[in-house]
């Protein structure tokens, strides 16, 4: 878990509503148990998923005189490839951060890019813990309503596992997701598209599997 690097992601554009609205969605099989999102018959307690896709900004942005570049290189580039995801500033990425378990997967996604898509393939390393930025005056994601008696933000580590064998675009998921709006089919519901501004967002094992075999096809 490298400390202050600048090993953040467009989890912070996403969650400040810059991203694209199309943007969205990414991963790989590897670890934790499949769990379809399902709710207890006698709890309101909230779906429970095992993949995630999380986004990132590979080309360079500047805020405050500092370069939001985080991209799947840099993260392969860290201490044992092993980045903490911070600067999530939006309650629903953060909960669903919050539910993340050790050993599941997730995409990396590049978003506010020339060609959004899906790059790669990561493994929750650390549960949700405190978000260190919320508290640091010269970082870009300092919050002066988060209190050290009460704090708003959290973040996990990832760990870098793989490139996806060819560069999934966003463009190609869009037709997938048409496709199977209109006859059926695992993407018809996928976050990218109906939760499209956040910069985390929880995937079924359906549609995980489903954009893995994309890798292996050539493109729509």
């Amino acid at each position: 878990m490298p400390p202050k690097t600048r090993s953040r992601v467009s989890k912070r554009t996403a969650d400040s509503g810059k991203v694209n609205e199309d943007e969205m969605v990414g991963g790989k099989k590897k670890a934790a148990a499949s769990v379809e999102p399902l709710k207890t018959k006698e709890s309101s307690e909230p779906p429970q998923y095992s993949r995630w896709l999380m986004k990132s900004e590979p080309e360079s942005r500047f805020e405050k005189e500092i370069d939001l570049k985080f991209g799947i290189e840099e993260l392969k580039a860290l201490p044992d490839q092993t980045g903490c995801w911070d600067g999530v500033r939006n309650y629903q990425a953060r909960n669903f951060m919050r539910q993340m378990k050790d050993g599941q997967l997730a995409f990396f996604y590049h978003s506010n890019c020339k060609e959004p898509g899906i790059a790669g393939i990561m493994k929750i390393v650390k549960e949700a813990y405190l978000d260190h930025t919320q508290f640091d005056k010269k970082d870009i994601h300092f919050d002066a309503n988060s209190k050290a008696d009460n704090p708003k933000w959290s973040m996990v580590d990832v760990q870098y596992q793989r490139m996806v064998k060819r560069y999934i675009p966003l463009s190609e998921l869009k037709k997938y997701h048409l496709q199977h709006r209109a006859k059926g089919g695992p993407l018809k519901d996928v976050g990218l598209f109906t939760r499209a501004r956040l910069s985390v967002q929880p995937l079924t094992t359906e549609e995980f599997e489903f954009i893995l075999t994309l890798e292996d096809k050539e493109p729509l």
